[in-house]
């Protein structure tokens, strides 16, 4: 067993190796991947060292005290988030050594190809269909909401491969080349004039089964890994406190005191104080995440992160008055990131929207909550054992 003063002298090692001054970039990150500091938790081989996931803290600590660079999670976030552990879990080695060193050291970004016009809420109703020719499957179909789809390499992809099966049965689930032919991405203006969302059309494209995660037919199983994932990374990043959506509008409160009024005192304290706890959870959550796959409780932190973000927002616009009616660049733009803390208020407030649908609908997470964590009955539901093909759409 590693312990946090051998992680000390590997970090070490791997400073006096390959000083951060003296290389680049991308050479340091193949370098911290090589030698299992990048998730340590992972095994080894793979960007890790076998240990537990809580001393990943004390390897980023003494190389961010070097000035080593890091690999800019906001832009890869939905590989590290959501590729990467469902590749971990339900990949073939060849898999897993084809597709995780690239994706951690940020040379191959990853997109998310699950929702459709007609799959939102409804993910498991989806209706791109994947037809085994062959070694390969050729893919049709249309999804929707595909954050970086103009910036991947590489995407997760559920498609309907029996159309005789009820609908959660008959999905598998493909890693799919965005370079491929027949990959069209078109971007999808936003509320905030940017475009860092697509629709994505897919027209006979070819993946090979090498490229299947997990049995053909469970796709629904696999996907499920990725969707709990994904809402732990949204909903539970680690933010210092004052950190996220509630720092501008705590250090406007204290840089323009003409703005106040007792009511907007009361509204700022009551979720200044909702935002700390929601911080708090996040970080026992992650430390839960130690003990295994991340489990229903991610839906909650990840409504109470829409919920929060949404009212935040509409405090800091108000509290500004005219000011917060200002927009500063309706500039069409397809950005890598979502940056909510380097952009005005404006733009935090129409970006704020977004929260309530992306990464699982707000309404769906209750019902998760409900049904997973409360332990409360299931809805009723006429479909779960009918085809999908024999669905009225």
């Amino acid at each position: 067993m590693t312990d946090a003063a051998e992680l000390r002298t590997l970090a070490r090692e791997l400073l006096a190796a390959h000083p951060p001054a003296d290389t680049a970039p991308l050479d340091f990150l193949k370098a911290r991947f090589d030698a299992g500091l990048a998730w340590v938790h992972y095994p080894v081989g793979l960007g890790g060292l076998d240990v537990p996931r809580s001393l990943q803290a004390v390897v980023d600590a003494e190389l961010a005290a070097a000035g080593a660079p890091d690999n800019d999670p906001r832009r890869i976030g939905i590989g590290l988030g959501m590729a990467a552990p469902t590749v971990l879990r339900y990949g073939t080695e060849e898999q897993k050594r084809r597709f995780l060193r690239p994706l951690w050291v940020g040379e191959e970004v990853w997109c998310q190809l699950f929702s459709e016009p007609g799959a939102g809420s409804d993910l498991a109703a989806l209706g791109t269909r994947a037809v085994r020719d062959g070694d390969d499957w050729v893919v049709d179909g249309q999804k929707v909401w595909t954050s970086s789809a103009h910036l991947a390499r590489w995407a997760i992809l559920i498609a309907r491969t029996d159309p005789g099966l009820p609908k959660h049965q008959g999905i598998s689930y493909f890693i799919c080349d965005m370079t491929d032919p027949g990959v069209e991405v078109r971007p999808l203006r936003q509320i905030t004039g940017e475009a860092e969302f697509n629709e994505v059309f897919l027209t006979g494209v070819r993946i090979p089964d090498a490229h299947r995660l997990g049995e053909v037919g469970a796709g629904w199983k696999v996907a499920q890994t990725t969707l709990m994932n994904e809402r732990v990374s949204i909903g539970g990043m680690r933010i210092p406190r004052e950190g996220g959506m509630i720092g501008p509008v705590a250090r406007a409160w204290r840089e323009r005191p003409e703005l106040r009024t007792h009511d907007l005192h009361q509204r700022l304290l009551t979720l200044w104080v909702e935002a700390e706890v929601a911080r708090l959870t996040g970080e026992r959550l992650r430390q839960q995440l130690v003990a295994g796959q991340p489990g229903p409780e991610g839906s909650g932190m990840k409504l109470a992160f829409a919920r929060l973000n949404q009212e935040i927002s509409g405090l800091e616009v108000e509290l500004l008055g005219q000011d917060g009616l200002l927009y500063s660049d309706w500039t069409m733009r397809r950005p890598e990131l979502v940056d909510f803390t380097g952009r005005d208020a404006g733009y935090r407030y129409l970006r704020s929207k977004g929260n309530s649908i992306e990464g699982g609908t707000s309404e769906v997470l209750l019902n998760i909550v409900a049904e997973r964590v409360l332990g409360l009955p299931a809805e009723p539901r006429n479909d779960k054992d009918v085809a999908w093909k024999d669905l009225a759409r």
